[in-house]
């Protein structure tokens, strides 16, 4: 491929995947995070009254949109002093994570730092803008090299680790330090369930910056928390000065989130109700399968925020793969997100509480 990009994860489960579809009574689906239950009518709704109309979409997002992202952003989740024109809705979290190194004018010589265990399109995006990458948990890693961009995940996907607040306070002095980006995927800030006060914070929380999002993004989504995957409902914040020039060039290139999704995520925003529904649904499920597989043998480590359970039975991760797919679960090997991931397998959260049921009877 033109920018050396890897083979996409979930296309080598292909064999687990038909292992597990041949169990009498179907396939548990654990791999992916992706929503299963109704999107919320109220969303819909408004998906649909704005369904008739004919123009072009507001890049920037229409003003309703940014008012209700900046209150939302929070009444949910601490973060003040943020402008509306710091604010910018995408297509989906995953398609800015994917184009920001290209969006910020990296290339070659630059770096782009991710987690050692990390969503895998973090790497990618690095990878189209021809950018070098560096895995690294621990700034003691880096050395002397000064990156472009470094990429912190909490809640983490596939982990379910929240960084505390003396580590991202850290963070940000470094890289302020060093005029280096930072951008944060908070996609799972609202579904902490084992946190101890006062996490999982923003990169944008006062406490983390003292109120100066300079040098700093917040990358959310809507896809959890409101099951909006279909959608592609995503958004960025922070510094004022960056979110401009994003939007500059997603202007030229037609990033433009549709009208009636805008309107779809002002209705998300607004309510918290269905938002406060969701995450009991997903604090049930893991309520359940959380014993189930600990009884069943499997470690369980970290996890206590976000959609997946990380655990291990402290054998390569495909070998647990293929036993779990002989019971019919397909879940994700640790290996996808980096090779100390190589014991582990990520245990998503998204069935419904019936497959969910017969995932823990099939553990038994």
């Amino acid at each position: 491929m033109s920018a050396s990009l890897p083979d996409f994860p979930w296309d080598t489960l292909a064999d687990a995947k038909a292992r597990a579809a041949a169990h009498p009574d179907g396939i548990i689906d654990l791999s992916v995070g992706t929503p299963v239950d109704p999107v919320a009518p109220l969303i819909r709704e408004a998906l649909a009254a704005a369904g008739s109309e004919p123009g072009y979409p507001a890049t920037a997002g229409t003003a309703r949109l940014r008012e209700a992202a900046v209150s939302a952003l929070a009444r949910r989740y601490g973060i003040t002093g943020l402008a509306e024109s710091a604010v910018l809705p995408v297509i989906g979290s995953k398609e800015l994570i994917a184009w920001l190194p290209t969006l910020l004018g990296l290339g070659p010589r630059d770096m782009v730092v991710v987690p050692e265990l990390a969503y895998p399109t973090y790497d990618v995006g690095a990878r189209l803008a021809r950018a070098q990458v560096l895995r690294a948990d621990s700034l003691t890693q880096l050395g002397p090299q000064t990156p472009a961009l470094l990429y912190l995940n909490s809640p983490s996907n596939p982990t379910g680790r929240v960084l505390g607040l003396d580590h991202l306070r850290k963070v940000v002095g470094w890289a302020r330090d060093r005029g280096v980006l930072v951008a944060s995927d908070e996609c799972y800030l609202g579904l902490a369930w084992d946190v101890d006060y006062p996490g999982p914070l923003s990169v944008l929380h006062p406490a983390v910056c003292d109120g100066d999002h300079t040098g700093l993004l917040a990358v959310h989504s809507l896809s959890k928390t409101s099951s909006l995957a279909g959608y592609r409902a995503g958004l960025v914040a922070g510094d004022a000065t960056l979110v401009a020039e994003l939007l500059a060039v997603r202007k030229h290139a037609g990033m433009m989130v549709p009208t009636p999704v805008q309107a779809a995520m002002v209705a998300a925003l607004d309510d918290d109700d269905h938002e406060k529904q969701q995450r009991e649904r997903y604090a049930r499920r893991r309520g359940a399968l959380l014993p189930a597989l600990r009884s069943a043998g499997f470690a369980v480590d970290y996890s206590e925020a976000g959609l997946y359970l990380w655990a291990t039975q402290g054998e390569p991760c495909h070998d647990t793969v293929a036993w779990l797919a002989e019971r019919g679960i397909l879940v994700a090997p640790g290996d996808f997100y980096g090779p100390r991931g190589a014991q582990h397998v990520r245990v998503a959260l998204t069935a419904t509480d019936d497959r969910i049921a017969a995932a823990i009877e099939r553990l038994r």
